[in-house]
């Protein structure tokens, strides 16, 4: 996972965007109701923290 990280971090920032945009569009076709959601809460248990090296 952290090498994913690293890997993501060393793109440049055009490129992490369009990423951003292309996972966008991913979840939207999968639930578009997200689009419709407002105020969302953070879920509990669901992030993983990587330590720096």
């Amino acid at each position: 996972m952290e090498a994913k990280a690293r890997w993501f971090q060393s793109l440049p920032l055009s490129e992490r965007m369009e990423m951003l945009c292309c996972f966008t569009d991913l979840a939207l076709t999968v639930n578009p109701a997200l689009q419709e959601r407002k105020d969302a809460q953070p879920v509990a248990g669901r992030i993983q923290v990587l330590s720096a090296s």
